[in-house]
């Protein structure tokens, strides 16, 4: 009958008797298709918060599993289901209805389907509890599952669930961080502890963070003390991965939080340490500080190959077999990958074997990935700068057919608008240099359309994003770049003398012709809402003196701003960066500190004469002169060229009266004894 368990022989006798006795039976019960229960296994799952990863560590973790007995009972079931099922298409035809009998024996089936998972659940149960801490453990995720809900948790009930916790990992934390579902627990205790209980913790873990570096899980943990420790947690923590790094690095889950420590919480000599040992495994045993320390902080390599030149060729071997590796691997997103190819550059001879073979492995990706992961940081855009340097022609043309559809994301990017500038420096092929990266930044025609022009105006005012486009203009000016991208083109401009072969002026000047068009068109159509910011008056200050080719639309577009009836407009010619930007126009060009005066762009612009001539039709002379940016006037009498000075001078005595006005009330000199001399303060203001 069903639900009663049977064992079938596998004869063929056996199995005529039972199939008999089945057709006997269904003389008296309704026939209906049997099917097999699907017997479900229950797991232990929380919802992951804290980690970044849903795997599981390869623990049971409360799953259970079937015992013998469940497996015979779903044999059994299968067999019945096997047997009713041509009894069931043979009675199908006479009878749709379920009978009574039909519904005993589904019950039947299904009580025998909850036992077996009752009979789970209590095996998943006696497993947990086997476990050790398991009741610690179990408390704690209860209070992690109420803690982790922070909008929901007030601020009182908070700290007292965080002091619970503490009482109940305080001792077991090391039995907490390598379980994938407890070691969430810790790292809430972390994110809410204050700084004793943070130490508390590292100080239990102690001796133990490279094997949290090489968990799935535990890394996470590891990040957190980290971020929210404070420096006595982090001396704590570096040098434990020292005499490790070359093969940490390699490690597939120590890799990258050995890469966040060194990016990230690392001081300069810890990150020297860390590098160090890259160079080979006596730097990893031995820690010997180098006797050179001029280069020291940039250049570390350098400053141990100068003094111990012997240890040149098996240094620089591990170093390339280290990089190598990774960037086989695929693993190139490392900073401080990035940074051990720097040191390697630097310390390779233009032109040698070991150059020509660090290029071939630059260029040997051919997805690219290297050469787009370096461009974002500070050492591997260095790198990039230096290949583009030593390179040969087709070495540059490969180095930018990499980068294409990317140059508008390098020139926005810290870091990778110096890979624009070196190419920029290097490359004899000015048309390559124009075709490749203008099209990206100021567009592929001087007729600019809507999108075009607002793509520009946002660029020139990036605070990075205006540097490529500046310049070719302004050079190395230190108002457009700091110092350490001065001392980084230094460094290629050495080297750019024996790998190209273009004089420098010729260069730069056949690259302003191709992006002149499209800038000056710029100006000419949107000089009202270039002139509102400051970086928008820089760009125009900088580039319209060394602009090549017609620049009398944009100039009168400039001069118009002074009649101007937008408020907006009125308002920005009252700054002090719209007062350089017409002081700079009308002296034509900009002042030369090394030679104490002011360099005349050739061909002269006359914006002198266009601006006075402006001013004086509408009466605003005086009005400029009385005004913040008077200076403006001043450099019309200084401007080389200035075709209206008598009339200026004019304007300005007949005015004499509103000037000393706008100049204000003369102080006052103090009274003076008989004996005093004068010229020491006698003499009164002139």
């Amino acid at each position: 009958m069903a639900g009663t368990k049977r064992k079938l022989n596998s004869s063929s006798a056996h199995q005529s008797a039972a199939i008999k006795k089945q057709k006997q039976e269904s003389a008296q019960l309704p026939n209906t298709k049997f099917s097999a229960p699907v017997l479900e296994t229950e797991t232990d799952s929380d919802p992951i918060v804290e980690s970044d990863t849903t795997e599981h560590s390869g623990e049971d973790n409360g799953v259970s599993w079937p015992s013998d007995d469940d497996e015979n009972i779903r044999a059994e079931v299968q067999e019945e289901a096997k047997l009713a099922g041509p009894l069931d298409k043979k009675k199908s035809t006479t009878s749709s209805k379920p009978s009574a009998s039909t519904t005993t024996r589904n019950n039947g089936a299904e009580n025998s389907s909850k036992e077996a998972h009752a009979k789970q659940r209590a095996l998943a149960q006696e497993r947990k509890a086997a476990k050790p801490n398991a009741d610690s453990i179990a408390r704690s995720k209860k209070l992690w599952e109420r803690l982790r809900r922070k909008s929901h948790v007030p601020l009182e009930e908070r700290k007292s669930l965080v002091a619970e916790l503490f009482t109940i990992i305080t001792g077991h934390v090391k039995d907490f961080v390598l379980k994938h579902d407890s070691v969430r627990v810790v790292q809430t205790a972390i994110k809410y502890a204050n700084r004793d209980q943070r130490r508390m913790i590292a100080k239990e873990l102690k001796g133990e963070y490279r094997n949290l570096a090489e968990s799935r899980y535990a890394k996470f943990l590891l990040g957190k003390l980290l971020v929210h420790g404070d420096k006595e947690i982090r001396d704590m923590i570096v040098p434990e991965f020292y005499g490790h790094v070359r093969r940490l690095i390699r490690h597939p889950e120590a890799s990258w939080i050995l890469d966040d420590i060194y990016r990230g919480v690392a001081t300069s000599e810890q990150k020297d340490c860390l590098l160090r040992e890259w160079f080979g495994a006596e730097f990893a045993i031995f820690k010997t500080e180098s006797k050179s320390k001029s280069d020291k902080d940039t250049n570390i390599l350098k400053a141990i190959l100068h003094d111990n030149p012997e240890k040149r060729k098996p240094v620089m071997h591990a170093l390339h077999d280290l990089i190598n590796i990774l960037v086989q691997r695929k693993t190139t997103g490392f900073t401080m990958l990035h940074d051990a190819m720097r040191q390697y550059m630097l310390n390779i001879k233009t032109g040698s074997e070991e150059m020509t073979d660090f290029l071939e492995l630059l260029k040997g990706d051919e997805e690219g990935d290297l050469l787009k992961n370096l461009a974002f940081t500070h050492s591997g855009a260095a790198v990039v700068s230096l290949a583009l340097a030593q390179g040969n022609a087709k070495d540059r043309k490969g180095i930018l057919r990499a980068y294409k559809n990317l140059f508008s994301e390098l020139a926005y990017d810290e870091h990778g608008h110096q890979i624009i500038l070196a190419a920029y420096d290097v490359i004899d092929d000015t048309v390559l240099t124009s075709k490749s990266i203008f099209p990206e930044l100021v567009g592929k025609s001087a007729d600019l359309d809507e999108d075009q022009t607002q793509t520009l105006i946002t660029t020139v005012n990036h605070n990075f994003g205006r540097i490529p486009i500046l310049y070719l203009f302004a050079n190395r000016r230190e108002s457009l770049m700091p110092m350490l991208e001065r001392a980084l083109l230094d460094i290629v401009h050495s080297i750019r003398s024996e790998t190209s072969k273009k004089d420098t002026v010729t260069r730069r000047r056949e690259l302003i012709t191709h992006i002149s068009p499209p800038l000056l068109s710029l100006i000419a159509n949107q000089a009202d809402a270039l002139v509102q910011s400051s970086f928008g008056c820089q760009f125009m200050m900088e580039f319209l003196p060394g602009a090549i080719g017609n620049r009398e639309s944009a100039l009168k577009t400039v001069v118009a701003l002074t009649q101007s009836d937008s408020s907006e407009v009125k308002e920005a010619l009252k700054t002090p960066a719209a007062g350089r930007l017409f002081k700079t126009l009308v002296q034509g060009g900009h002042y030369d500190t090394e030679h104490r005066k002011v360099k005349v762009m050739e061909p002269a612009m006359g914006f002198h004469n266009m601006f006075f001539e402006a001013l004086d039709a509408n009466n605003q002379v005086l009005e400029w002169a009385t005004s913040d940016n008077s200076f403006v006037i001043v450099g019309l009498m200084e401007a080389e060229g200035f075709e209206f000075d008598e009339r200026l001078r004019k304007v300005l005595k007949k005015g004499i009266m509103r000037l000393e006005e706008a100049e204000g009330p003369k102080s006052e000199m103090p009274a003076t004894d008989k004996g005093s001399k004068k010229g020491k303060g006698g003499g009164g203001n002139k």
